[in-house]
């Protein structure tokens, strides 16, 4: 049946929606920003005329709606609006970056060439380079021209995640995992918490559907529940907050469904278990200096109606988080036995943590008034001048390699720790004396010897912690080596550590080379390519920087050199040999072996349970991936690796996000036939409390119940009564797992079942 589209009817619904978004910019706008609103929208409409979304829509909808995202959750201006607007311009249509600039100035065309995608993405697809991760760097070193670049991105990618229901479900599992991988994180990052919030629970709407709408079930069947609980928790605090003469907020909200997943994952226990599906926030009316003694007064009349739980106290608010965070948390009992969180913060606080960076210059903008004296320099403003050095730092670096650096330095939360004068340094967690060493100066780095934490002395691989006092020993005869690399965390440490080393290994491998050459005059020899691997050959060295490098560093001494020559010449002699035979040898072939072609082949094993690919007739080849052990009834895809074809993956593999996120272009699509004759091997761990026939029930629900064959069994218990199980046994699909687990876990004195066959493996196996 053919579809009918009202073009004019389309027409006006996209001058509603521009309409709508001039609206919204209004109190943004100065004399001369509507006209460049109006240009950007005209220009991108006429662009995108006659191209649809997935969905169907108008594709100019899509700029549209960034361009709203940009002003109406962001708080960003004209000039990222019309970036906004214009932002698929480039990547899409015949208008390139010069003519943006022409039209607009270099400001607005830097914007839109930073969110643009590479154009030609199949160089980048030989020897297994990422173009993914090109783009991912392209994105955050331009972010640290003009920060606007990773905003308009940011909202361009919360549109494109929700309206991500009309792609294919491979392409749904690519964008959602880069979205999780870097887009979330950036997010938080930039202090940007709805944005990050609807990023995560969107991720996991389209990575797991069946747990997403389980817990948003669950969690709606609560809410008179947990209202009527918020109701009478914030009772008593509102009324002596305000009779404390406090102007303030008091209200309850939800946490997100990822987070709660999260807790889940991580608590290994079922929803019922997470007690803190919400958190209590007090909001304050407070300026100035009198900000953080505020909110501890307000801290003062929380914890004198409820007792809180001392290992559970955040102060953000004397150091705020590296993306510009602040607020006062504590987690105290409740009724009814329950934990609860209440966070305390005053109105610009607030607007910084759920706004982000566009609020933290907004306040800094209006000076002392508005801002504490030791806040006119945010974590924001030290961690893009950091990402400003990681591009200085990060030019040896591969695309993924960058992105590996930038996710461990600036994804990670930080530890506090002092100087010996008692200025603050901030770390990422796990770093240790080494990075400490060489945030104070390349210098101090290099010749760091030691430390002194907290006044007794530790070794280089020191872990630090919150609040240590760190005092670096240094001495000029202390040096780098490869084994500082096994515990340095920070960029900065790591690529100080790689120069020198690369440099003192440069100096000897040209002094190697000056010996060798010299050698060669006395043998007679030529120095080129082909006399260095034979010397490189008879030394049994993987490559010539490191025989030259031996040599520099002696050691490879003058005896072994003059071994070389006789070698040399014997060797010579061999392979004329060998031309010769092999040249008869090819003769024989092409003579006596013209039937090859019916030679039987290696049968391989008929394994026709998935569909790869679009085509359903189609039978091409492909395995499972060990790191996930796969079954018919799990969420696959298939990942087309360098060496070993198609190889088939579980959504929930350990290696999934980094594989979609960073190379989803290798994604193929795979889905599971309906067969029941095949039998897959799937691991078990069972936890539970101890006693006599747990052993044997367990047994009896698997092999006699259920009729399932054991492949191995590892069970046992702890002395603290704690009984712990690993089996190895083999399932028709997902739904037999399902009702094998469910049946477990009536067993008495169970307490989780849960599925182990996930193993994080090295990328490049899994790519290979």
């Amino acid at each position: 049946m053919e579809v009918v589209i009202d073009l004019e009817a389309e027409k006006q619904e996209i001058l509603k929606r521009y309409r709508k978004l001039r609206r919204t910019l209004t109190p943004y706008m100065k004399d001369g920003d509507a006209k460049l609103i109006q240009k950007a929208f005209k220009i991108a409409a006429d662009a995108h005329s006659g191209t649809r979304r997935k969905s169907g829509e108008p594709y100019i909808y899509h700029p549209i709606a960034v361009a709203q995202i940009v002003v109406e959750e962001i708080n960003l201006g004209p000039t990222a609006v019309a970036a906004a607007l214009l932002h698929d311009v480039v990547e899409d249509t015949d208008w390139t970056v010069e003519d943006i600039q022409r039209e607009f100035g270099e400001r607005i065309a830097m914007i839109v060439e930073g969110v643009t995608k590479i154009q030609s993405p199949q160089k980048y697809d030989e020897l297994g380079v990422s173009h993914q991760a090109e783009n991912f760097r392209k994105m955050i070193l331009t972010l640290s021209d003009d920060v606007r670049v990773i905003l308009v991105k940011l909202a361009d990618r919360l549109h494109n995640m929700r309206t991500l229901g009309s792609m294919d479900r491979h392409k749904q599992l690519k964008i959602a995992s880069e979205t999780i991988y870097i887009y979330a994180p950036l997010a938080h990052r930039l202090g940007l918490h709805k944005i990050k919030t609807e990023l995560e629970d969107l991720y996991l709407k389209y990575q797991h559907p069946d747990t997403y709408r389980e817990i948003a079930q669950k969690l709606e069947k609560t809410k008179k529940q947990r209202d009527k609980f918020i109701r009478e928790f914030i009772a008593p605090l509102d009324k002596t907050i305000k009779e404390n003469h406090f102007k303030a907020r008091v209200f309850g909200r939800p946490k997100s469904i990822y987070s709660i997943w999260n807790k889940i994952q991580q608590q290994g226990v079922p929803f019922e278990g997470i007690y803190d599906l919400f958190a209590i926030r007090i909001i304050i009316d407070s300026v100035g200096e009198n900000e953080k003694s505020d909110c501890w007064r307000v801290y003062s009349i929380v914890t004198d109606f409820y007792n809180p739980n001392p290992d559970r106290l955040r102060d953000w608010i004397s150091t705020p988080r590296a993306n510009g965070y602040e607020s006062l948390h504590t987690t105290v009992m409740g009724q009814e036995g329950r934990w609860v969180e209440v966070q305390i913060r005053t109105r610009r606080m607030d607007e910084i943590a759920e706004m982000g960076y566009a609020a933290h210059w907004k306040y800094k903008e209006h000076g002392k008034n508005h801002v504490p004296k030791n806040r006119q320099e945010s974590g924001l403003d030290i961690w893009l001048k950091t990402i400003r050095d990681l591009r200085e730092q990060g030019e040896d670096l591969s695309a993924t390699e960058f992105i590996s650096a930038f996710r461990a330095n600036f994804f990670r939360e930080e530890v506090f720790v002092f100087t010996p004068k008692g200025d603050i340094k901030k770390l990422p967690v796990g770093a240790t004396v080494i990075d400490f060493a060489f945030d104070i100066h390349s210098e101090v780095g290099i010749h760091c010897l030691g430390a002194k934490v907290n006044q007794k002395l530790v070794p280089l691989d020191y872990e630090l912690h919150n609040s240590d006092q760190v005092e670096i020993i240094t001495s000029k005869q202390a040096k780098p080596s490869i084994d500082w690399l096994k515990f340095a965390v920070t960029t900065k440490a790591k690529t100080k550590i790689k120069e020198y080393i690369r440099d003192e290994k440069r100096k000897f491998i040209e002094e190697g080379k000056t010996i060798v050459e010299k050698k060669y005059r006395q043998f007679g020899f030529e120095f080129n390519d082909t006399t260095n691997n034979q010397l490189r050959l008879f030394l049994g060295l993987k490559n010539l920087s490191d025989m030259f490098y031996n040599v520099g560093k002696g050691y490879i001494n003058t005896k072994q050199l003059n071994k070389f020559d006789k070698w040399k010449h014997s060797k010579d002699q061999q392979d004329t040999q060998n031309r010769a035979q092999s040249q008869n040898n090819t003769q024989k072939v092409n003579g006596n072996n013209t039937n090859t072609a019916n030679t039987p082949a290696t049968k391989t094993p008929k394994v026709d349970t998935l569909i790869i690919g679009e085509d359903k007739n189609s039978q091409m080849k492909y395995t499972l991936a060990k790191c996930c052990n796969p079954i018919p009834g799990d969420d696959v895809f298939g990942f087309i690796t360098i060496n070993d074809g198609i190889k088939v993956h579980r959504t929930e593999c350990p290696n999934a996000v980094e594989l979609l996120s960073n190379y989803g272009y290798r994604v193929i699509k795979a889905v599971w036939q309906s067969q029941k004759d095949l039998l897959f091997l799937v691991g078990l761990k069972i936890i539970g409390s101890d006693r006599v026939g747990l052993v044997r029930d367990v047994t009896q629900v698997i092999s006699s119940d259920m009729k399932v064959n054991i492949a191995a069994i590892d069970i046992g218990s702890t002395n603290t009564g704690i009984f712990q199980g690993k089996i190895k046994l083999y399932v028709y699909n997902q739904e037999h797992l399902d009702d094998l687990i469910e049946k477990l876990s009536q067993i008495e004195g169970v307490v989780t079942v849960s599925r182990t066959d996930d193993e994080k493996i090295s990328l490049n196996q899994v790519l290979n």
